[in-house]
């Protein structure tokens, strides 16, 4: 079994060590989360919610040394930390009290209406989660509360850098009552995890990361006919029209393309700007990506901390290069200091950005925001339908109506905000179309992704 260590972005300091699991070991955790299942399906939507609300509360309790280690393993700003909790308790709390509904019986009629029918949403069994490490906590937990509520179990097999996470949520749950088995954590390499997702005791494979992670894992679990959800990577336009709020895209833009260190797979990426407003918007965000410092993550005042790693440093740096190589001007930040400790990269625009480059095409993991001229608003929407993602993305114009309407009719992409920035909430379905993949999270969508529509026909 091989080893590994997870390290501090911010000081390069190793953290801890951990071993892969050899397949038996993996073999083992699958009977125990089969086991955990058959009992489970036996409780009622009722019986369930009431494990959810404690865990949402054991969450609560935790925060501050959750928030801390996920700092600690990524980088993550502490106070963004205390918030994802947050979230993952509100996603507990509602899928508790919106449960039962979601997945209750609903009758119908066939044979012209002549007969009565049952249609029950029935758990499947283990569904197994490979997520990402930028958000440690939310990505397993917003898969496991809607699957618990569902009758199903869960096995995480969590990214390597954010390994202690996984399992002091996992802790978490368990010290709140859910019983074991339920949500087993799994420390797998690749060559392990296809063996997973082929084992016949597993029923459906969740996983959010890049496209081509997703490729894979997608193909892997067709081959052995499991369904998938899969939330992938995006490169999302925000679209300032002719009309906008100069003043409010600026502020707005600048946090959606830095919020949690500019590594959020919906984050603000891609910055269509019409050509009334270009220079305006191009010099005051500027400035205002200029005026923002690196600094310890720990820290309630710090703005931007480190990337997630060493690796998340260097492919910044490659996609920066090829970007400027391709024509790119860097407006402001681009070359970090190399002198210092930790994967502090600095706040980085550029412009002029072409097509066939990473700032163009590419999903940009940190604080990198792209700039790109469009003729008009019409112009400004065909750049942004040029992207083979479509997660999410944003408009900014003074006629909201008219954005809703470009929002529904135009933009190809799961989720679109108007004069706003935001990552997720429970009570909206969050996915997306194209490269960024298939199925939703959150809003009750999550609930009945895995599980089997029975049909009940009455005599």
């Amino acid at each position: 079994m091989s080893e590994f260590s997870t390290v501090n972005p911010a000081t390069d300091q190793k953290l801890s060590t951990y071993c892969h699991a050899d397949w038996e070991t993996a073999s083992d955790v699958i009977g125990k989360s089969h086991a955990a299942f058959l009992k489970w399906r036996e409780k009622s939507h009722q019986q369930r919610a009431s494990y959810l609300l404690d865990i949402a509360k054991a969450l609560r309790e935790n925060a501050d040394s959750l928030a801390m280690l996920m700092t600690q393993e990524t980088g993550k700003l502490l106070k963004d930390g205390k918030t994802e909790v947050e979230l993952c308790a509100q996603i507990f709390e509602y899928t508790a009290e919106h449960g039962a509904e979601v997945l209750a019986d609903e009758k119908r009629s066939y044979s012209g209406g002549d007969k009565s029918a049952v249609l029950t949403y029935c758990p499947i069994g283990v569904v197994y989660s490979i997520q990402p490490w930028n958000f440690p906590v939310y990505q397993p937990a917003r898969v496991l509360a809607s699957n618990l509520m569902a009758g199903n179990a869960v096995i995480l097999k969590h990214a390597s850098i954010c390994t202690g996470s996984g399992l002091l949520f996992h802790d978490i749950c368990e010290s709140a009552g859910l019983p074991e088995g339920l949500f087993e954590v799994v420390i797998a390499d690749h060559d392990v995890s296809d063996q997973i997702i082929a084992d016949q005791r597993i029923r459906a494979v969740t996983m959010t990361g890049s496209d081509a992670a997703g490729s894979h894992i997608g193909q892997k679990a067709a081959k052995h006919l499991k369904k998938t959800v899969l939330e992938l990577g995006s490169n999302d336009a925000y679209l300032v029209l002719e009309d906008a709020d100069i003043e409010l895209a600026v502020e707005t833009c600048v946090q959606g393309r830095l919020y949690n260190n500019g590594q959020t797979c919906v984050s603000a990426k891609r910055f269509v700007v019409t050509d009334a407003v270009y220079d305006a918007f191009t010099k005051a965000f500027v400035e205002q990506m200029e005026s923002v410092e690196l600094g310890d993550p720990t820290d309630e005042d710090t703005l931007l901390g480190p990337v997630s790693s060493r690796e998340q440093f260097e492919t910044l740096c490659q996609q920066v290069e090829k970007s400027v190589d391709g024509g790119a001007e860097i407006l402001c930040g681009g070359r970090p200091q190399e002198e210092r400790t930790g994967e502090y990269f600095p706040p980085t625009v550029l412009a002029n950005c072409q097509p066939g480059t990473p700032a163009y095409d590419d999903e940009l993991f940190g604080p990198v925001a792209s700039i790109i001229k469009a003729a008009d608003d019409e112009h400004a929407m065909r750049i942004a339908n040029d992207s083979r993602y479509g997660l999410g993305g944003g408009i900014f114009s003074k006629d909201v109506d008219r954005a809703i309407e470009l929002a529904r009719q135009h933009f190809d992409t799961g989720m679109i905000r108007i004069n706003s920035f935001g990552a997720a909430d429970p009570n909206m379905p969050f996915g997306g179309v194209k490269d960024s993949g298939y199925g939703r999270e959150h809003g009750g969508f999550g609930m009945k992704e895995f599980v089997n529509a029975k049909s009940i026909f009455l005599p």
